[in-house]
């Protein structure tokens, strides 16, 4: 299966004092409005924990890039009730090269 040619990635570190209720918010809530947005495929979630904590990962597949420039994911974008308390990266990433194998 090919994997996608643009991807966004968002990488988030939360405040541990209000952890259970922003997973609850993201998987309920944010994750689903995201990718209702035009443009948007689908998303995902992962985590990793560390020494340090738990730093999550989503990855949002995108038609092309200009998804992220629609207004919908304008309005949509965000943190919620949870702004001051997440440090967060986000990136996106357009695939340069593939190679299949069997």
């Amino acid at each position: 299966m090919p994997l996608p040619e643009n991807l966004l990635i968002v990488e988030a570190v939360i405040d541990p004092s209000v952890e259970d209720q922003w997973n609850r918010w993201y998987d309920e809530v944010h994750l689903p409005e995201i990718v209702d947005c035009p443009g948007f495929r689908s998303g995902q979630r992962y985590v990793s924990e560390s020494d340090e904590g738990r730093t999550y990962v989503s990855v949002y597949e995108l038609d092309a890039p200009e998804a992220l420039k629609g207004a919908e994911f304008a309005s949509r974008r965000g943190w919620g009730p949870f702004g001051s308390q997440v440090k967060f990266k986000t990136r996106l990433y357009t695939r340069r090269s593939q190679i299949l194998g069997e």
